[in-house]
């Protein structure tokens, strides 16, 4: 599952998690109007109000059961259910993260076990390839900043019951991936230095609709607070050479829902909707030239707040109850941040 609040979300692309959610200082600004969100907001209500009551189906149409949905997982939000003891999870992420100015390849991978019923462990390393339209590539596919979760069940769901399944999420995110002293015709930034720890609540329902197919939601909220990162000359923070300082990511918090509608036994139609708010990064040092000026001249700057919304239409397909397979595109858009498209394709496998 792709991030949103600077982190990389499990089962179903957090919002990177890729560096799109990753705040630079002089990053672009659009905040213009979005009139294709607007009407998707508009149909997601429509689908809202027709799912609101989970008897709605006619009892002269066959209500589907849940074990006859296969499921893969939305691109974006996270599950609310856990992996039972002994049982792995495995879903790697391939996806391109296209802006105006730059082209990032990446993979994610999920890597779960089910420690016991309620508790899920898990690592999502993280790599990366990232192109320039000014010519700059990196010199190749290296480690981005990866994580360590845990996640442990709240409330199981139960069919009737209006309650949804409910879990807590805590994902550790290590400063794995180069950030600093780069070479400067490389692309080679793929981390941003400084240990982050998210904590999420995670929750999943399903609906019935008037036709008897079931339609699964997922409602997952986040915040996300990061250390400093030490800073030595050109940096993914838009440092220059020569220079000695700090950088300290701005906090933020993330809601995103989503829905699933059960088509067919095997293919399945997704849709993620989130919004992510991030508090401004700071980056204060000092700045020595040795050959020409050795006296240190202070630098400082911020990159001001920023808002995205993600939208993240795509398609499953299910082989299997333990199988399947997510194509789609994530597109990031707001204030103070970078838009973006990103194609997406992701398997799934649970054993």
């Amino acid at each position: 599952m792709l991030p949103t609040c600077r982190q990389q979300k499990t089962r179903g692309l957090s919002s990177h998690r890729g560096n799109d959610g990753r705040i630079a200082a002089g990053s672009a600004t659009a905040n213009r109007p979005m009139p294709p969100l607007r009407h998707c907001v508009s149909l997601l209500v429509l689908l809202l109000m027709s799912a609101a009551n989970p008897v709605l189906a006619a009892d002269t149409l066959m209500r589907q059961s849940r074990d006859d949905a296969w499921w893969t997982g939305p691109i974006i939000a996270n599950s609310a259910v856990t992996l039972p003891q002994g049982h792995y999870l495995v879903e790697p992420y391939l996806y391109d993260v296209i802006s105006d100015d730059a082209e990032s390849l990446g993979s994610l991978t999920f890597m779960l076990y089910g420690a016991t019923d309620a508790l899920t462990v898990g690592l999502v390393p993280v790599f990366g390839y990232n192109k320039g339209i000014d010519g700059t590539r990196s010199a190749g596919p290296d480690v981005a900043d990866s994580s360590v979760l845990l996640q442990y069940r709240l409330r199981e769901y139960q069919e009737g019951s209006w309650l949804p399944a409910v879990s807590l999420q805590l994902q550790h995110t290590l400063p794995t991936g180069q950030y600093d002293q780069l070479d400067p015709g490389s692309a080679d930034g793929f981390g941003g230095g400084a240990h982050s720890t998210l904590l999420q609540l995670n929750s999943q329902t399903y609906f019935w609709m008037p036709n008897g197919r079931i339609l699964r939601m997922r409602l997952n909220v986040c915040a996300t607070h990061s250390r400093e990162a030490e800073l030595r000359d050109r940096s993914v923070y838009g440092t220059p050479d020569g220079f000695r300082g700090r950088a300290r990511p701005g906090d933020s918090w993330n809601i995103n829902a989503a829905w699933e509608y059960s088509w067919t036994q095997n293919w399945v139609v997704a849709l993620d909707l989130a919004y992510r708010h991030s508090d401004s990064t700071r980056v204060s040092g000092v700045v020595s030239d040795s050959a020409q000026d050795p006296t240190p001249a202070a630098l400082s700057f911020a990159s001001g707040s920023s808002e995205a919304w993600f939208l993240a239409p795509a398609v499953e397909y299910n082989f299997s109850p333990r199988f399947g397979v997510i194509f789609g595109a994530r597109l990031i858009r707001g204030r103070n941040t970078t838009t973006s498209v990103t194609p997406v394709v992701a398997f799934n496998y649970v054993h």
